[in-house]
């Protein structure tokens, strides 16, 4: 007895698409050019103080 109710309980996964469209909302900053202003001006301070460092 025990044996045929533990055969009729087997496991189950079901997988279904979702009803409506995944939504993802991003916000990506990009600050690659604020670092190369940084890096210029950073080189024309080293170029004008030779002894800074």
């Amino acid at each position: 007895m025990l044996l045929m109710t533990l055969l009729g309980c087997a496991p189950k996964v079901k997988l279904e698409a979702p009803d409506k469209p995944i939504r993802i909302d991003m916000n990506v900053k990009i600050d690659h050019e604020v670092r190369v202003k940084v890096e210029k001006d950073v080189e024309n301070v080293l170029s004008k103080e030779k002894g800074l460092f």
